[in-house]
C-alpha cells in the first residue's frame, strides 16, 4: 500500500509538471527544430526519461530551466540523427543535395506574425537560435545557459546579441 501511494504521488507530480510546462517546452522545441514532430517527440522523450529516473532525481536549480535544457539537448540529438540519416539516404540514392525539411504546414503557427518570426529564426545559426530560445522560452539566465551549453556567459550573451541583431535585420519592420 505504501508503494502504491508513493507511485501515485510520483504520477500526480509528473502529470502536474507536464501540464504546467508542456506548452512552453513545445514552443522551445519548435523554435530549435522548426519541426512540430521533432519537438513533440523530444518533449515526450524527456518526460519518459524523467519518469524513469524520478527516484534518483535531485533538483539543484529551476525545474523549468532543467526541463528546457533537457528538451534542447534532445532536439539537438534528434536533429543530428536526422541529418546523418538524410546524408546516408542521399549517398545511397545518389542525390547530391539534401531535401528541404522546412515545411510550413508542419508548424503550429496561429498568425502571420508568428510565421514571420519562425521563418526568421530558422535563418539564424543554430547556436544563436538555441541561446535565444533558452533565454526567451526557457526563461533561463545567461549563466545557466552558458553552464548547460559548456560555453562562457559572455559567449552566450554574444550569441544572443548577434542573434537578436540578425532577427531585427531579417524582419526589418515586418512585425
Amino acid at each position: 500500500m505504501l508503494v502504491n501511494r508513493h507511485n501515485q504521488k510520483n504520477k500526480d507530480l509528473l502529470c502536474g509538471l507536464y501540464e504546467k510546462h508542456r506548452d512552453s517546452l513545445l514552443v522551445l522545441g519548435i523554435a530549435l527544430s522548426n519541426d512540430v514532430n521533432i519537438a513533440e517527440d523530444a518533449l515526450h522523450d524527456v518526460f519518459v526519461e524523467f519518469a524513469r529516473r524520478i527516484q534518483e532525481f535531485k533538483l539543484t536549480g529551476s525545474m523549468k530551466g532543467y526541463l528546457s535544457v533537457c528538451v534542447a539537448n534532445r532536439v539537438r540529438d534528434m536533429l543530428r540523427v536526422n541529418r546523418n540519416r538524410e546524408r546516408i539516404l542521399d549517398e545511397q540514392t545518389g542525390r547530391s543535395e539534401s531535401s528541404n525539411t522546412s515545411d510550413p504546414g508542419k508548424l503550429i503557427i496561429c498568425n502571420e506574425q508568428l510565421q514571420l518570426l519562425s521563418s526568421a529564426l530558422v535563418q539564424l545559426p543554430y547556436e544563436q537560435r538555441e541561446v535565444i530560445a533558452l533565454r526567451m522560452h526557457g526563461q533561463m539566465r545567461f549563466g545557466a545557459i552558458a553552464k548547460s551549453l559548456g560555453i562562457s556567459a559572455n559567449t552566450a550573451k554574444g550569441r544572443y546579441r548577434y542573434g537578436i541583431e540578425k532577427l531585427r535585420s531579417i524582419l526589418n519592420g515586418k512585425l
